[in-house]
């Protein structure tokens, strides 16, 4: 998994109203939970909103007023029309300690079935790991080359090592579906033998005729 550095500073006082100063001055309201007593601290903005907005997920290690803690983003709370940051909290990490993240599903190569006019679908965009921390990946790659049309691709076939998948084992994450237009690959193979099996008639009854 892709790592990452931020500077926080631990806040004085906690409550609502220092949570509203903080988001004023462009500050985040932060807490690190995981290992026992919980710290509140702050994080600029800008700073944070480079990785909330990344389609990557983050290991990160906070700098906090010169004390280093790695930690993962569990619950983030959006300001519902400025598409900003109102609460983010960390779980912190640790080396033996399993960690339940989400984990984004991405494909590779140029499917088949897709090829041939039919229409990938993705229900799942990221899926829910357990592992240890040096275990997780960046992402679930999945290659697709070979998937064709009414096939799928379900949680249980997907490589798992050294993690779990929390998602229900049958959960199709990937399917190929027939669209208008399209054509299997068999089909096109007997529409192509059909037509060298014409073109031999023709070439046949144009001999006897001469």
């Amino acid at each position: 998994m892709k790592k990452a550095q931020l500077s926080g500073s631990i806040r004085a006082n906690v409550g609502k109203k220092d949570a509203k100063a903080l988001r004023n001055a462009g500050l985040v309201p932060c807490v690190l939970y995981g290992t026992g007593e919980q710290i509140h601290f702050s994080v600029r903005s800008v700073d944070i909103e480079k990785l909330i907005f990344s389609p990557d997920v983050f290991q990160i290690e906070l700098d906090l007023d010169g004390t280093k803690k790695m930690g993962i983003m569990q619950d983030l709370q959006m300001h519902p029309v400025k598409d900003k940051p109102l609460h983010i909290d960390f779980l912190e990490l640790q080396d033996d300690k399993k960690v339940k993240v989400m984990l984004p599903l991405r494909t590779t190569g140029s499917a088949i079935g897709v090829m041939n006019g039919g229409k990938l679908r993705q229900p799942y965009r990221k899926l829910k790991v357990l592992g240890l921390p040096a275990d997780l990946p960046e992402a679930i790659v999945v290659d697709i080359t070979k998937l064709r049309i009414g096939h799928t691709v379900k949680i249980n076939s997907l490589p798992a090592e050294n993690i779990e998948f929390l998602d229900p084992q049958t959960a199709v994450v990937l399917s190929v579906k027939m669209a208008r237009g399209a054509v299997e690959e068999e089909e096109e193979e007997e529409l192509e033998g059909e037509g060298e099996g014409a073109g031999e008639a023709t070439e046949e009854a144009a001999t006897s005729e001469e």
